[in-house]
């Protein structure tokens, strides 16, 4: 059911890769709800050719863009700014990658290389997209920004990997920049800690299935899907939520406040008493 909530407001969407990633559902979601947007990605991404088909079902123009170049980004916004004639009024930042984490190395053997580019893809982007739209003046007066996190930022997951780095610096620029656009501009800036979700991206996570089990057990409402994350998005483009920013904002099915469920001691008990003496 649609509600008209973006009705009349333009956007600027990253990440959108397939049918199975979440700024894929977004922007869907964000058609569905009146809005039009620009969708962009890397220029590599643009060549697998699946965007086209979602800018086909969003009647959504493509701008390509490699969101760690500034110089990229200012063209980008500016592209943008004169499809739509003026100021934008949202922007969604669902990028993340480790070279790391696809190279199979551990934590305690990362390439230093690859940590970098994990930082700089996954969350100093985050950064450069924030600053660009502030000197360019691109967003209305209590636009909206959005990235996707996870609650590896604050706890430690096994096979997390420098992700988690990435997730705990994306934050942080979403405090300190909001502070900064939030006062000069009345642009909010928030990020969204989302369940872990069958992606493109998430699959490529060490023992994401056993993760993905877990937390679902775990979580009181279960794990949120990428269209319950959508949905949830889609509250904070509107105006419904002018007055929330710089949050870190938890969609996980009530995992980030539990501490142990009784489905899961229960498992554990069962398991404990499975084993021999010599083996607690």
């Amino acid at each position: 059911m649609a509600y008209n909530l973006l009705k009349g407001k333009n956007g600027l969407i990253f990440g959108a890769l397939n049918a199975n990633s979440i700024a894929w559902k977004i922007a869907e979601k964000a058609h569905e709800e009146g809005a039009e947007f620009v969708l962009t990605n890397s220029p590599t991404a643009f060549r697998l050719g699946e965007i086209n088909k979602l800018a086909a079902k969003t009647n959504s123009q493509m701008v390509p863009a490699d969101a760690t170049k500034v110089e990229d980004l200012e063209n980008l916004l500016i592209k943008t700014m004169e499809i739509f004639d003026g100021k934008i009024d949202f922007i969604l930042h669902s990028i993340g990658m480790s070279p790391n984490v696809r190279k199979k190395r551990s934590y305690d053997d990362l390439n230093y290389s690859y940590f970098s580019q994990t930082l700089d893809i996954s969350a100093i982007s985050f950064h450069k997209v924030l600053q660009s739209a502030k000197k360019l003046d691109a967003i209305n007066e209590y636009g909206s920004v959005v990235a996707l996190s996870y609650i590896a930022g604050q706890r430690t997951f096994y096979g997390y990997n420098d992700m988690a780095e990435a997730k705990s610096m994306l934050e942080s620029i979403a405090r300190s920049f909001g502070y900064i656009y939030g006062r000069e501009k009345n642009v909010r800036v928030n990020t969204v800690s989302q369940s872990p979700t069958q992606t493109t991206a998430g699959s490529g996570i060490k023992g994401f299935d056993g993760l993905y089990d877990y937390s679902d057990r775990m979580s009181p409402l279960g794990n949120a899907s990428a269209q319950e994350c959508a949905d949830y998005c889609i509250t904070l483009f509107s105006d419904l939520t002018r007055k929330i920013t710089m949050q870190n904002l938890f969609h996980d099915g009530g995992f980030s406040g539990m501490g142990m469920s009784a489905r899961v001691m229960g498992f554990y008990n069962r398991c404990l008493d499975n084993l021999l003496p010599d083996e607690w």
